[in-house]
């Protein structure tokens, strides 16, 4: 037999993926892996989550910095601007159903991404207001800055 046939999920995940597809592709459900297989599963959907909440955080930082350092607006803080609203509408059309919880990480992200906004800009963090400045719109606004 083939190496990833016989790999370990906790020694080669990769292999063991692979080999839960092509098991899962031939029908022999009875030969999964389900205990992993179903905490690989409800991984997957807290990592998308994750993901989301990270980049909101990364693309409100951004527009803090602009907002409250305009004169230090560079081509990298607008390319990262550009390059989180991309990734996060290519994660809400790969995961529709991620857009339902757009308001509440707008919420959660806000207060990290101001902690994050005062550490790289040397402001204070009064600085920045206690709730988010920058309305839904704004935020997903291709064009936006402020």
């Amino acid at each position: 037999m083939d190496d990833h046939i016989n790999s370990d999920y906790k020694t080669d995940i990769l292999a063991w993926i692979n080999h839960q597809v092509e098991l899962l592709r031939a029908r022999k459900l009875d030969e999964l892996d389900l205990e992993n297989l179903i905490e690989e599963i409800a991984c997957m959907g807290i990592e998308l989550k994750h993901e989301l909440e990270h980049r909101m955080e990364l693309l409100i930082m951004h527009l803090l910095r602009c907002k409250y350092q305009p004169e230090r607006i560079s081509g990298s803080w607008r390319g990262t601007i550009r390059e989180q609203r991309r990734r996060i509408a290519r994660l809400l059309k790969d995961a529709p159903s991620l857009a339902r919880t757009v308001d509440d990480y707008l919420d959660e992200s806000y207060a990290a991404a101001a902690a994050r906004a005062a550490d790289e800009t040397g402001l204070p963090p009064a600085t920045f207001p206690p709730t988010n400045p920058f309305s839904k719109q704004q935020i997903f606004d291709p064009d936006f800055l402020p």
